[in-house]
Protein backbone atom coordinates (compact mmCIF):
# COMPACT_ATOMS: atom_id res chain seq x y z
CA UNK A 1 0.00 0.00 0.00
CA UNK A 2 1.00 3.64 -0.68
CA UNK A 3 1.12 6.61 1.67
CA UNK A 4 -2.51 6.50 1.81
CA UNK A 5 -4.51 7.72 5.13
CA UNK A 6 -7.45 6.01 5.47
CA UNK A 7 -8.46 8.82 8.28
CA UNK A 8 -7.72 11.83 6.25
CA UNK A 9 -9.69 9.78 3.49
CA UNK A 10 -13.12 9.02 5.49
CA UNK A 11 -12.79 12.55 7.10
CA UNK A 12 -12.54 14.05 3.54
CA UNK A 13 -15.82 11.88 2.38
CA UNK A 14 -17.78 12.79 5.82
CA UNK A 15 -16.85 16.71 5.05
CA UNK A 16 -17.99 16.37 1.40
CA UNK A 17 -20.83 15.57 2.74
CA UNK A 18 -21.50 17.54 5.84
CA UNK A 19 -23.39 20.91 4.39
CA UNK A 20 -25.84 18.90 2.32
CA UNK A 21 -29.50 19.44 3.76
CA UNK A 22 -27.88 21.07 6.95
CA UNK A 23 -30.52 23.29 9.13
CA UNK A 24 -29.40 26.29 11.13
CA UNK A 25 -29.69 23.80 14.22
CA UNK A 26 -26.45 21.55 12.90
CA UNK A 27 -28.88 19.21 12.13
CA UNK A 28 -29.46 17.79 8.79
CA UNK A 29 -32.70 17.15 6.85
CA UNK A 30 -31.96 14.60 4.10
CA UNK A 31 -35.59 12.82 3.16
CA UNK A 32 -35.40 9.33 1.34
CA UNK A 33 -36.31 10.03 -2.26
CA UNK A 34 -36.12 14.18 -2.18
CA UNK A 35 -33.81 16.15 -3.69
CA UNK A 36 -31.61 16.75 -0.83
CA UNK A 37 -30.91 12.63 -1.03
CA UNK A 38 -29.96 13.20 -4.94
CA UNK A 39 -27.69 15.72 -3.58
CA UNK A 40 -26.10 13.43 -1.40
CA UNK A 41 -25.42 10.56 -4.07
CA UNK A 42 -24.20 13.21 -6.74
CA UNK A 43 -21.73 14.34 -4.23
CA UNK A 44 -20.78 10.47 -3.42
CA UNK A 45 -20.88 10.00 -7.19
CA UNK A 46 -18.35 12.57 -7.86
CA UNK A 47 -16.31 10.80 -5.34
CA UNK A 48 -16.33 7.59 -7.07
CA UNK A 49 -15.67 9.22 -10.53
CA UNK A 50 -12.52 10.58 -9.54
CA UNK A 51 -11.26 7.25 -8.51
CA UNK A 52 -12.23 5.62 -11.61
CA UNK A 53 -14.60 3.82 -10.30
CA UNK A 54 -17.32 1.51 -12.13
CA UNK A 55 -20.45 3.40 -10.99
CA UNK A 56 -24.53 1.71 -11.27
CA UNK A 57 -28.02 2.40 -10.57
CA UNK A 58 -30.81 0.06 -10.33
CA UNK A 59 -34.41 0.74 -11.44
CA UNK A 60 -35.65 2.50 -7.80
CA UNK A 61 -32.66 4.50 -7.80
CA UNK A 62 -29.82 2.59 -5.60
CA UNK A 63 -26.24 3.13 -6.55
CA UNK A 64 -23.22 1.02 -6.73
CA UNK A 65 -19.65 1.36 -6.50
CA UNK A 66 -16.81 -1.38 -7.94
CA UNK A 67 -13.40 -1.49 -9.29
CA UNK A 68 -14.70 -3.64 -11.87
CA UNK A 69 -17.76 -5.50 -12.97
CA UNK A 70 -18.68 -9.18 -11.07
CA UNK A 71 -21.16 -11.53 -11.31
CA UNK A 72 -20.73 -12.02 -7.81
CA UNK A 73 -19.39 -9.80 -4.96
CA UNK A 74 -19.40 -8.58 -1.56
CA UNK A 75 -21.59 -6.26 -0.90
CA UNK A 76 -20.44 -3.58 1.94
CA UNK A 77 -23.47 -0.59 1.98
CA UNK A 78 -25.57 1.30 3.92
CA UNK A 79 -27.71 4.65 3.29
CA UNK A 80 -27.35 8.53 2.83
CA UNK A 81 -31.03 9.51 3.73
CA UNK A 82 -31.73 11.00 7.19
CA UNK A 83 -34.81 11.54 9.50
CA UNK A 84 -36.05 15.52 9.88
CA UNK A 85 -33.10 17.38 11.76
CA UNK A 86 -31.38 13.95 12.21
CA UNK A 87 -27.65 13.78 13.23
CA UNK A 88 -24.92 13.53 9.90
CA UNK A 89 -23.53 9.84 10.95
CA UNK A 90 -26.56 7.93 10.97
CA UNK A 91 -26.14 5.75 7.39
CA UNK A 92 -23.78 8.09 6.11
CA UNK A 93 -20.47 7.06 8.02
CA UNK A 94 -21.06 3.42 6.44
CA UNK A 95 -21.51 4.89 3.27
CA UNK A 96 -18.33 6.52 3.95
CA UNK A 97 -16.98 3.12 5.31
CA UNK A 98 -17.67 1.13 2.22
CA UNK A 99 -16.37 3.82 0.05
CA UNK A 100 -12.87 3.72 2.33
CA UNK A 101 -13.40 -0.06 1.90
CA UNK A 102 -12.87 0.13 -1.37
CA UNK A 103 -10.37 3.04 -1.73
CA UNK A 104 -8.37 -0.26 0.56
CA UNK A 105 -9.03 -2.69 -2.05
CA UNK A 106 -7.68 -0.46 -5.24
CA UNK A 107 -4.29 0.60 -2.61
CA UNK A 108 -3.34 -2.86 -2.16
CA UNK A 109 -4.13 -3.83 -6.03
CA UNK A 110 -6.57 -6.80 -4.71
CA UNK A 111 -9.12 -8.37 -7.01
CA UNK A 112 -11.33 -8.57 -4.10
CA UNK A 113 -14.91 -8.38 -5.71
CA UNK A 114 -16.58 -5.71 -3.62
CA UNK A 115 -19.30 -3.56 -4.48
CA UNK A 116 -20.03 -0.52 -2.36
CA UNK A 117 -24.19 -0.25 -2.38
CA UNK A 118 -25.69 3.26 -1.26
CA UNK A 119 -29.38 2.78 -0.62
CA UNK A 120 -32.06 5.01 -0.88
CA UNK A 121 -34.98 5.88 1.70
CA UNK A 122 -33.52 3.62 4.50
CA UNK A 123 -35.22 6.34 7.22
CA UNK A 124 -39.13 5.69 7.82
CA UNK A 125 -39.67 10.16 7.68
CA UNK A 126 -40.92 10.44 4.86
CA UNK A 127 -43.02 7.36 3.91
CA UNK A 128 -43.60 6.11 7.42
CA UNK A 129 -41.85 2.92 5.95
CA UNK A 130 -38.22 1.94 6.92
CA UNK A 131 -35.36 0.25 4.53
CA UNK A 132 -38.13 0.84 1.42
CA UNK A 133 -35.52 0.82 -1.59
CA UNK A 134 -33.44 -2.05 0.05
CA UNK A 135 -36.65 -4.00 0.58
CA UNK A 136 -37.79 -3.11 -3.10
CA UNK A 137 -34.64 -4.97 -4.40
CA UNK A 138 -34.88 -7.88 -1.98
CA UNK A 139 -38.54 -9.15 -2.50
CA UNK A 140 -39.79 -7.81 0.28
CA UNK A 141 -41.98 -5.25 -0.67
CA UNK A 142 -45.68 -5.57 -1.81
CA UNK A 143 -46.18 -3.68 -4.98
CA UNK A 144 -49.65 -2.49 -3.95
CA UNK A 145 -47.73 -0.44 -1.69
CA UNK A 146 -46.81 2.19 -4.12
CA UNK A 147 -50.11 3.79 -4.29
CA UNK A 148 -50.89 3.05 -0.23
CA UNK A 149 -47.23 4.85 0.40
CA UNK A 150 -47.69 8.63 0.55
CA UNK A 151 -44.57 11.00 1.64
CA UNK A 152 -44.76 14.11 3.12
CA UNK A 153 -45.70 16.30 0.13
CA UNK A 154 -48.69 14.37 -0.13
CA UNK A 155 -47.41 12.63 -3.71
CA UNK A 156 -47.75 8.46 -3.60
CA UNK A 157 -44.56 6.69 -4.08
CA UNK A 158 -45.81 5.66 -7.41
CA UNK A 159 -46.28 8.82 -8.64
CA UNK A 160 -42.53 10.05 -7.13
CA UNK A 161 -41.45 6.55 -9.12
CA UNK A 162 -43.10 7.99 -12.50
CA UNK A 163 -41.48 11.06 -12.32
CA UNK A 164 -38.39 10.27 -11.53
CA UNK A 165 -38.26 7.88 -14.01
CA UNK A 166 -37.90 4.37 -12.16
CA UNK A 167 -39.55 1.07 -13.13
CA UNK A 168 -41.95 -0.93 -11.25
CA UNK A 169 -40.12 -3.65 -12.83
CA UNK A 170 -38.85 -5.31 -9.34
CA UNK A 171 -36.10 -7.53 -9.74
CA UNK A 172 -34.25 -8.94 -7.10
CA UNK A 173 -30.74 -7.83 -6.23
CA UNK A 174 -28.72 -10.65 -7.97
CA UNK A 175 -24.45 -11.94 -7.47
CA UNK A 176 -24.45 -11.16 -3.71
CA UNK A 177 -21.83 -13.49 -1.83
CA UNK A 178 -22.32 -11.73 1.54
CA UNK A 179 -23.53 -8.31 2.97
CA UNK A 180 -21.61 -6.09 5.40
CA UNK A 181 -22.52 -2.89 6.80
CA UNK A 182 -21.33 -0.57 9.76
CA UNK A 183 -22.96 1.63 11.27
CA UNK A 184 -22.95 3.88 14.42
CA UNK A 185 -24.51 1.95 17.38
CA UNK A 186 -27.52 4.44 18.36
CA UNK A 187 -27.05 3.33 21.71
CA UNK A 188 -24.96 3.88 24.61
CA UNK A 189 -23.62 0.29 25.66
CA UNK A 190 -20.66 0.19 23.75
CA UNK A 191 -19.88 3.27 24.98
CA UNK A 192 -20.70 2.67 28.76
CA UNK A 193 -18.45 -0.90 28.24
CA UNK A 194 -15.95 0.81 27.26
CA UNK A 195 -15.69 -0.99 23.81
CA UNK A 196 -14.63 0.11 20.09
CA UNK A 197 -16.33 -2.21 18.39
CA UNK A 198 -19.89 -4.35 18.87
CA UNK A 199 -20.05 -7.48 16.32
CA UNK A 200 -23.88 -7.69 15.71
CA UNK A 201 -25.97 -10.60 16.57
CA UNK A 202 -29.39 -9.81 15.74
CA UNK A 203 -31.97 -6.63 14.36
CA UNK A 204 -34.99 -6.15 15.97
CA UNK A 205 -38.37 -6.07 14.12
CA UNK A 206 -41.16 -3.58 14.50
CA UNK A 207 -44.82 -2.68 13.55
CA UNK A 208 -45.52 0.74 12.66
CA UNK A 209 -48.99 1.96 13.32
CA UNK A 210 -50.83 5.02 12.01
CA UNK A 211 -54.00 6.87 14.27
CA UNK A 212 -56.19 8.93 13.35
CA UNK A 213 -58.68 10.18 15.86
CA UNK A 214 -62.22 11.98 15.50
CA UNK A 215 -63.48 14.45 17.78
CA UNK A 216 -65.10 17.14 17.90
CA UNK A 217 -63.61 20.86 17.47
CA UNK A 218 -65.56 23.21 19.90
CA UNK A 219 -64.91 26.56 21.45
CA UNK A 220 -62.53 26.03 24.29
CA UNK A 221 -64.76 28.36 26.07
CA UNK A 222 -68.22 26.92 25.77
CA UNK A 223 -67.83 23.37 26.36
CA UNK A 224 -68.01 22.24 29.48
CA UNK A 225 -65.57 19.72 30.48
CA UNK A 226 -68.13 17.33 31.01
CA UNK A 227 -69.13 17.00 26.98
CA UNK A 228 -65.93 17.33 25.43
CA UNK A 229 -64.76 15.07 22.73
CA UNK A 230 -61.36 16.20 23.01
CA UNK A 231 -59.35 14.07 20.54
CA UNK A 232 -55.95 14.96 22.30
CA UNK A 233 -56.38 14.25 25.47
CA UNK A 234 -57.34 10.79 24.20
CA UNK A 235 -54.19 11.04 22.28
CA UNK A 236 -52.41 11.70 25.81
CA UNK A 237 -53.71 8.56 26.89
CA UNK A 238 -52.84 6.57 24.35
CA UNK A 239 -49.19 7.79 24.49
CA UNK A 240 -49.63 7.04 28.23
CA UNK A 241 -50.95 3.07 27.23
CA UNK A 242 -47.99 2.62 24.61
CA UNK A 243 -45.24 3.67 27.23
CA UNK A 244 -46.44 1.19 30.12
CA UNK A 245 -47.53 -1.91 27.41
CA UNK A 246 -44.06 -1.78 26.58
CA UNK A 247 -42.67 -1.18 29.80
CA UNK A 248 -44.51 -4.19 31.03
CA UNK A 249 -42.82 -6.77 29.04
CA UNK A 250 -40.99 -8.85 31.55
CA UNK A 251 -38.07 -9.29 29.09
CA UNK A 252 -37.38 -5.72 29.38
CA UNK A 253 -36.61 -5.76 25.78
CA UNK A 254 -39.75 -4.50 24.13
CA UNK A 255 -39.89 -0.63 23.37
CA UNK A 256 -43.07 1.77 22.53
CA UNK A 257 -42.66 5.34 20.63
CA UNK A 258 -45.32 7.89 19.66
CA UNK A 259 -43.20 9.78 17.29
CA UNK A 260 -45.89 11.89 15.61
CA UNK A 261 -49.04 13.78 17.20
CA UNK A 262 -50.49 15.63 14.93
CA UNK A 263 -53.33 18.41 15.94
CA UNK A 264 -56.27 19.44 13.77
CA UNK A 265 -56.97 22.57 14.00
CA UNK A 266 -54.37 23.74 16.24
CA UNK A 267 -55.96 26.65 17.34
CA UNK A 268 -55.77 27.56 21.17
CA UNK A 269 -59.25 28.45 21.78
CA UNK A 270 -60.90 25.60 19.79
CA UNK A 271 -60.90 21.83 21.76
CA UNK A 272 -58.80 19.54 19.39
CA UNK A 273 -61.22 17.78 16.60
CA UNK A 274 -58.63 15.16 15.24
CA UNK A 275 -55.23 14.19 16.07
CA UNK A 276 -53.13 11.87 14.06
CA UNK A 277 -50.19 9.70 15.44
CA UNK A 278 -47.76 7.37 14.31
CA UNK A 279 -46.43 4.36 16.83
CA UNK A 280 -43.95 2.37 16.86
CA UNK A 281 -43.26 -0.82 18.28
CA UNK A 282 -40.50 -2.71 18.14
CA UNK A 283 -38.29 -6.12 20.38
CA UNK A 284 -36.46 -8.64 18.95
CA UNK A 285 -39.04 -11.11 19.18
CA UNK A 286 -41.57 -11.29 16.85
CA UNK A 287 -44.15 -12.66 19.41
CA UNK A 288 -43.95 -10.04 21.62
CA UNK A 289 -44.15 -7.26 18.72
CA UNK A 290 -47.36 -9.05 17.86
CA UNK A 291 -48.23 -9.42 21.66
CA UNK A 292 -47.58 -5.37 21.91
CA UNK A 293 -49.76 -4.61 18.93
CA UNK A 294 -52.70 -6.30 20.34
CA UNK A 295 -52.51 -4.46 23.72
CA UNK A 296 -51.63 -1.34 21.95
CA UNK A 297 -54.93 -1.47 19.49
CA UNK A 298 -57.23 -2.57 22.54
CA UNK A 299 -56.64 0.27 24.73
CA UNK A 300 -56.85 2.66 22.14
CA UNK A 301 -60.21 0.97 21.65
CA UNK A 302 -60.87 0.87 25.52
CA UNK A 303 -59.94 5.05 25.70
CA UNK A 304 -61.54 6.19 22.52
CA UNK A 305 -65.06 4.55 23.59
CA UNK A 306 -64.95 6.12 26.73
CA UNK A 307 -64.00 9.13 25.50
CA UNK A 308 -66.50 8.86 22.60
CA UNK A 309 -63.96 9.57 20.00
CA UNK A 310 -63.52 7.03 16.72
CA UNK A 311 -60.56 6.01 15.90
CA UNK A 312 -58.93 4.46 12.55
CA UNK A 313 -55.69 2.39 13.43
CA UNK A 314 -53.57 1.18 10.64
CA UNK A 315 -50.76 -0.99 10.50
CA UNK A 316 -48.49 1.11 7.65
CA UNK A 317 -45.56 -1.13 7.83
CA UNK A 318 -43.49 -3.84 9.86
CA UNK A 319 -40.36 -5.61 9.47
CA UNK A 320 -39.72 -8.78 11.54
CA UNK A 321 -36.64 -9.39 14.03
CA UNK A 322 -34.04 -11.39 11.91
CA UNK A 323 -31.24 -13.33 12.93
CA UNK A 324 -27.86 -12.89 11.30
CA UNK A 325 -25.68 -15.21 10.27
CA UNK A 326 -23.64 -17.31 12.79
CA UNK A 327 -20.52 -17.60 10.75
CA UNK A 328 -20.09 -14.15 9.64
CA UNK A 329 -20.25 -13.33 13.19
CA UNK A 330 -17.72 -15.44 14.26
CA UNK A 331 -15.34 -14.41 11.25
CA UNK A 332 -15.49 -10.46 12.31
CA UNK A 333 -15.29 -12.02 16.12
CA UNK A 334 -12.26 -13.38 14.59
CA UNK A 335 -11.21 -10.46 12.81
CA UNK A 336 -11.43 -8.12 15.58
CA UNK A 337 -9.66 -10.28 17.83
CA UNK A 338 -6.96 -9.68 15.56
CA UNK A 339 -6.60 -5.84 16.29
CA UNK A 340 -6.32 -6.33 20.15
CA UNK A 341 -9.40 -3.75 21.14
CA UNK A 342 -12.13 -4.18 23.04
CA UNK A 343 -15.09 -5.62 22.03
CA UNK A 344 -18.50 -7.06 22.43
CA UNK A 345 -21.13 -9.33 20.50
CA UNK A 346 -24.67 -7.18 20.72
CA UNK A 347 -28.30 -7.01 19.16
CA UNK A 348 -29.24 -4.19 17.39
CA UNK A 349 -32.81 -2.39 18.55
CA UNK A 350 -32.93 -0.43 15.19
CA UNK A 351 -33.75 -1.51 11.92
CA UNK A 352 -31.15 -1.46 9.41
CA UNK A 353 -31.04 -2.32 5.03
CA UNK A 354 -29.05 -5.48 6.26
CA UNK A 355 -31.69 -7.00 7.59
CA UNK A 356 -33.61 -6.97 3.95
CA UNK A 357 -30.73 -9.55 3.26
CA UNK A 358 -30.69 -11.69 6.80
CA UNK A 359 -32.66 -14.46 3.80
CA UNK A 360 -30.88 -13.74 0.69
CA UNK A 361 -26.69 -14.14 1.78
CA UNK A 362 -24.73 -14.42 5.04
CA UNK A 363 -25.26 -10.98 6.40
CA UNK A 364 -23.21 -8.99 9.01
CA UNK A 365 -22.84 -5.71 11.14
CA UNK A 366 -20.45 -3.71 12.98
CA UNK A 367 -21.28 -1.32 15.10
CA UNK A 368 -18.94 1.57 16.29
CA UNK A 369 -19.51 3.83 19.57
CA UNK A 370 -21.90 7.09 19.18
CA UNK A 371 -21.30 9.72 21.80
CA UNK A 372 -23.60 9.53 25.02
CA UNK A 373 -25.39 7.06 22.61
CA UNK A 374 -27.25 10.13 21.09
CA UNK A 375 -28.67 9.51 17.33
CA UNK A 376 -31.38 10.65 15.39
CA UNK A 377 -30.52 13.97 16.61
CA UNK A 378 -28.26 16.71 16.10
CA UNK A 379 -25.82 16.23 18.41
CA UNK A 380 -25.02 12.94 17.03
CA UNK A 381 -21.63 12.39 16.79
CA UNK A 382 -18.93 9.55 16.17
CA UNK A 383 -14.79 9.12 16.62
CA UNK A 384 -13.76 8.17 12.81
CA UNK A 385 -11.13 6.41 14.09
CA UNK A 386 -13.40 4.05 14.92
CA UNK A 387 -14.57 3.91 11.65
CA UNK A 388 -11.75 3.35 10.08
CA UNK A 389 -11.09 0.43 12.87
CA UNK A 390 -14.59 -1.05 11.84
CA UNK A 391 -13.73 -0.86 8.04
CA UNK A 392 -9.98 -2.68 8.55
CA UNK A 393 -11.85 -5.41 10.28
CA UNK A 394 -14.39 -5.53 8.09
CA UNK A 395 -11.69 -5.94 5.20
CA UNK A 396 -9.74 -8.34 7.31
CA UNK A 397 -12.45 -10.49 7.66
CA UNK A 398 -13.01 -10.42 3.36
CA UNK A 399 -9.83 -11.31 2.53
CA UNK A 400 -9.79 -14.51 4.87
CA UNK A 401 -13.04 -15.50 3.36
CA UNK A 402 -12.52 -14.88 -0.15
Amino acid sequence: MTDFDPLAYITMIMETFYPIGADPTGGVTRLGYSEVEDEMHAAATAIAEAEGYVIETDPVGNLYFSLAPSDEYYLVASHLDSVKNGGRFDGIIGVASGMLLLKMVKEEGSDLPVKVGIFRCEESTNFMKATLASSLITGKFNESDFTALTARDGRTLKEIFEQRGHSLELNQIQGVKEYLELHIEQGRMLEANNQRIGVVTSIAGNNRLKVHLEGLAEHSGATPMIIRQDALCAAAEIVLAVEKIAKDDPMRTSVGTVGVLEITPGSMNVIPGGVDMAIDLRDGDNARIAHMRTEVEAAIGQICEARSIQADVRLVSSSPAVTLDQNVIRGLVKATEQFKVPFQEMPSGAGHDAMNFADLCPTGMVFIPCAGGISHNPEESADYADAVLGTRIMLKYLAEIA
